[in-house]
């Protein structure tokens, strides 16, 4: 079998009501497809997490190397393509880019064995993952307090025994609307909080302090990516698990992470951080270090197709015991158009509760019809 061709799809959609994390607004949503052609008629979907055009353009320019390899050899080819590109780009849209062309080569190689991804991963620890529902994003509306309890107790009565908070408006505010939202949904629900890299260590840690007592799930980019010295920082003052990644990439880069012990729960995005191949790496040694592995999830059906694949093979996150800590699967619960329309079949959860998909592959299928009505223009 020999790959034929790489195509790229960058899709848009415009939001009804724009939302705000600490980074900023947003009213649309994008997403960046890849798509890989066999000379058997196999065709593999990839996802490509960060600027969709920027993205699409470093496929483009690997797509040549690609042409007439067999898409089995996963690990080759990853290695091939990060070697080519290690003096441009050994992290950020390079690695991005290559995370969607891998998803799509593990596709490819679950339908030509006529296997799920994780059984080629190495077989399923588990066939249903517990979801956490994120969203409570700012909104134009006056009184963030009001609305977002309002939308934390929706998500409860959707199933969810736990959600994720966007902090970083501001310590004060932060710690009112945290309050809000645990006393709206009451203590048996988890609610996780992610400032999105808005504070420094003092902010951060001050922030912390004002809301332990209401029994933080995790704490999520306290502080930029690259001042691994301010997550230790954070986590040595904390009694709150301190959760980062997304915005690392490759095993190399979350060797430093690990070796410092920066972080409680390591969150790579496996559509940012290198795809399936790198991923599963990256657990491994998550493991060996006895750090936790939740990745981030903020994409398309395919992010979360991909996702659900390798939460499949991961194992608890506690020592063998009756009652082990699996790990969970982030769930998107903001506008996102693009995000299940693309599917021939959507990826729902049932009461907090989402399905390991256990068709060939990454086990969906894609509307195409979908796709040429979300092209970008």
């Amino acid at each position: 079998m020999k790959i034929m061709a790489v195509r790229t799809h960058i899709l848009q959609a415009e939001l009804s009501e724009a939302l705000a994390c600490s980074r900023g607004w947003y009213d649309t949503r994008t997403a960046m497809l890849v798509e890989i052609q066999t000379d058997q008629g196999i065709v593999g979907w990839g996802e490509c997490y960060g600027p969709a055009r920027v993205t699409a353009a470093v496929v483009d320019c690997v797509a040549p190397w690609l042409i007439g390899e067999n898409p089995v050899r996963t690990d080759y080819l990853w290695r091939m393509v990060y070697a080519r590109l290690r003096d441009h780009g050994q992290k950020g849209v390079v690695i991005q880019a290559l995370g969607g062309i891998d998803i799509a080569l593990w596709d490819i190689k679950g339908k030509y064995f006529d296997a799920p991804v994780h059984q080629l991963l190495g077989g399923a620890q588990r066939t249903q993952i517990t979801a956490y529902a994120t969203g409570l994003y700012r909104r134009t509306a006056a009184d963030p307090i009001h609305y977002l309890a309002e939308e934390a107790s929706d998500y409860v009565a959707e199933g969810f025994a736990a959600l994720k908070l966007r902090v970083g408006f501001g310590v004060q505010e932060d710690a009112a609307v945290t309050r809000a939202v645990r006393e709206a949904i009451g203590p048996t629900v988890a609610i996780m909080i992610d400032a999105n890299h808005a504070y420094d260590s003092i902010a951060a840690i001050r922030l912390g302090r004002m809301i332990e007592q209401h029994d933080i799930g995790w704490f999520e980019e306290p502080v930029p990516p690259e001042d691994i010295a301010g997550y230790r920082a954070v986590k040595s003052v904390l009694s709150i698990p301190i959760a980062g990644g997304e915005c690392e990439f490759t095993r190399f880069g979350f060797r430093e992470l690990f070796v410092t012990h920066a972080l409680d729960i390591a969150q790579p995005d496996t559509c940012a951080a290198g795809g399936l191949s790198e991923c599963k790496k990256i657990a491994d040694m998550a493991e060996a270090f006895g750090i936790r592995y939740n990745p981030h999830v903020w994409g398309t059906g395919i992010a979360i197709a991909a996702s659900l694949q390798l939460l499949a093979v991961l194992p608890p996150h506690t020592p063998p015991s009756l009652m082990p800590v699996e790990p969970i699967l982030e769930f998107d619960r903001t506008e996102h158009p693009i995000r299940q329309a693309i599917l021939l079949e959507p990826v729902e959860h049932v009461r907090g509760v989402v399905q390991v998909p256990d068709g060939p592959g990454l086990g969906i299928e894609i509307d195409r019809k979908a796709l040429a009505r979300f092209v970008a223009r």
